[in-house]
């Protein structure tokens, strides 16, 4: 990636922009550009690829680019009179509220149930349960994490920083913000706890990005981490394995490919074998007999050094898994959205 193929897509973005006429070609443009998966976050990820000398030039043009276009798009929205599009109009504050049937009991949320499931699995394999704050600083989001100073996660395009109180004593360069995964709590378990550590870390995250069928600006993890003398890939592994059968089924089989993740090293995405189709290939798992369910590794020796773990000493692994997806493809549902609108007619299926 060079400056003038930065400059490049600036200008055709802009110019692509500008030949929007309509609310739907608008939001089209936003899912293709200005989303997390989208075109300029792409070139944020590619960041990575650029040498040390041209880097910081690069990374000032991206976010000129950044900074240009989501302009240009609000002015658009206000042009177009999208920007506060309000359907309030069309409630009846007077009708009376959707009434339950008495005779129905009250049960599990399908992702509590999914959540609790998972953590009862991993507690009869020897895991405790560790929770931190939703609310969290850089430092034990990011920091410690092993994520450079110019990651793209760190940006206002993934996270939500939050506004400190008068009462707050941290500083600029440790700014809060709602937690973007539960790998912080792993970083508070290791200060304060020695080895050896065996726990899992669930809880919701937030994530800034546009909410979708498949992804949603809060929603839930869990994570686990292990730390001890002598720990290794194949136990990882097998811990893996295990949970996919008592999870998925007896009779599942797992995968590891190789990946990347700041704080791991090595890492690899873990995939089960389809439990729908038993691996031959259905419309669930796109025909290729295997679901992606969690990220995992060994943990990088700059986090243990980092939480003041002697990593010449000590190794480790660590994972984690969406509940939201999870759950999506146990109970057949297409949008993660249906989880948090409260239809009845909905939650009554589970």
């Amino acid at each position: 990636m060079t400056i003038n193929e930065i400059l490049n897509v600036r200008e055709k973005l802009l110019a692509d922009l500008d030949a929007v006429i309509g609310a739907e070609e608008l939001e089209a443009f936003k899912l293709a550009h200005l989303t997390r998966k989208g075109t300029i976050a792409a070139m944020f990820d590619d960041l990575r690829s650029v040498s040390k000398e041209e880097k910081p030039l690069a990374g000032k043009e991206l976010n000129l680019l950044r900074q240009s276009v989501e302009a240009r798009f609000a002015d658009k929205e206000q042009s177009l009179g999208t920007s506060k599009r309000t359907d309030a109009h069309r409630i009846d504050l007077t009708m009376p509220a959707r009434t339950v049937p008495v005779s129905s009991p009250g049960h599990e949320h399908p992702l509590m149930k999914t959540l609790n499931e998972m953590i009862s699995i991993f507690e009869r394999m020897g895991f405790g349960v560790e929770y931190g704050p939703e609310i969290e600083d850089d430092e034990h989001n990011f920091g410690k994490l092993n994520f450079p100073a110019d990651h793209p996660a760190r940006d206002m395009q993934d996270t939500f920083f939050v506004k400190p109180s008068a009462g707050w004593k941290g500083t600029e360069s440790a700014p809060l913000l709602l937690r973007t995964h539960t790998s912080p709590v792993q970083i508070r378990l290791m200060e304060k706890q020695k080895p050896p550590i065996r726990s899992i870390m669930p809880g919701r995250v937030y994530r800034n990005e546009a909410a979708s069928a498949r992804s949603a600006v809060a929603f839930f993890q869990l994570e686990g981490l292990v730390i001890d003398k002598g720990v290794t890939m194949a136990d990882l592994k097998g811990v893996l394995l295990s949970f996919a059968r008592q999870f998925f089924g007896s009779d599942a089989k797992i995968r590891l490919r190789p990946s990347f993740f700041p704080f791991t090293e090595p890492s690899a995405e873990v995939d089960v074998s389809c439990y729908i189709c038993g691996g031959k290939g259905c419309r669930v798992c796109k025909n290729s007999g295997w679901l992606e369910i969690l990220g995992s590794g060994m943990v990088h020796p700059n986090v243990l050094s980092n939480s003041g773990i002697d990593p010449e000493i000590y190794t480790g692994y660590a994972f984690g898994l969406g509940i939201d997806r999870t759950a999506m493809m146990r109970y057949g549902v297409s949008d993660i959205r249906d989880f948090f609108e409260n239809d009845y007619r909905f939650l009554e299926q589970f």
